[in-house]
């Protein structure tokens, strides 16, 4: 059960991180909604991180949060914000995937 909210707190942290870069991107009012957006992702992304550890590995559950994040955000860029999708990008994406589940699978 653990490692759903692991998951679930990632995606939040992708959220955050999404909320962010649109915030950047806006003014006014518009702006203001995603920085509370921001928050609150950040809040429930910290406080599942906290309950995934109650149990997990705490180096694990964290190289797992901040690679979902980084791979979520990365993935929001390109569909979301038109950043370049390049080889080398896809490839550094694809190899830290690749390490998230290997710390899934010789986590105890």
């Amino acid at each position: 059960m653990n490692w759903i909210i692991l998951i679930i707190a990632g995606l939040f942290e992708v959220a955050f991180a999404s909320c962010l870069g649109k915030a950047k991107a806006t003014t006014g009012t518009e702006m203001y909604y995603w920085y509370i957006g921001f928050f609150i992702s950040l809040t429930v992304s910290m406080l599942l991180l906290m309950k995934a550890t109650e149990t997990l590995p705490l180096g694990t559950a964290y190289a797992v949060w901040t690679g979902i994040g980084a791979v979520g955000t990365v993935l929001v860029g390109i569909l979301v914000f038109k950043e370049p999708a390049a080889f080398w990008r896809l490839f550094f994406l694809t190899t830290l995937v690749g390490s998230i589940i290997g710390l899934k699978a010789v986590s105890h």
